[in-house]
């Protein structure tokens, strides 16, 4: 990664930009998945892959305790949770880096449809992702350390360039 670069700056960037186009044409007071529904179908147009409604198994030492489900993973590279409140709980962002932690993923943005549009972005950086089999799965447990960080920088509507054409088959799927 280059110096004063963010980590998949392309891809955050692009689902940013996403977010603030379905704020701008829905403005602030609907129901939290009819945004879901608006940005899966924006991201798909800005040719993302894109999986809704992901079960993530939650461990303890080595144990399959709970699953958890995300809103979203785009391009299987990063976690995108959506709320539509007044005010967003605190609680929140401990819940994208749970999500992060429960997964090999790197990445994610916490989506604030309120009154006003704001997204958080949060990093969990995952030592496992050096082992090339664990990036096969990006659900695949981890327990490393944390670094964690949100960074309200300016966004284009550009989207990531090149990969495949959308398709469910191509989308992340947990069996």
């Amino acid at each position: 990664m280059a110096r004063g670069r963010l980590f998949e700056e392309r891809l955050t960037h692009s689902v940013i930009g996403a977010f603030f186009e379905v704020y701008n044409t829905l403005g602030f007071g609907f129901l939290e998945h009819v945004y879901v529904m608006a940005l899966e179908r924006e991201l798909i147009e800005r040719r993302h892959r894109v999986a809704r409604e992901v079960a993530v198994p939650v461990f303890y030492k080595g144990h399959d305790l709970a699953e958890q489900r995300l809103d979203m993973i785009v391009d299987n590279r990063l976690i995108v949770e959506v709320k539509s409140t007044l005010e967003l709980h605190k609680s929140a962002n401990r819940q994208v880096f749970n999500y992060l932690k429960s997964t090999n993923l790197e990445i994610g943005l916490l989506l604030h449809f309120g009154p006003e549009a704001k997204f958080h972005r949060l990093l969990y950086r995952n030592q496992k992702r050096t082992n090339p089999s664990n990036l096969l799965n990006p659900l695949h447990p981890d327990e490393t350390s944390v670094s964690v960080a949100s960074d309200p920088q300016a966004v284009t509507n550009e989207p990531t360039a090149g990969g495949p054409e959308p398709s469910p088959s191509s989308c992340l799927k947990n069996t």
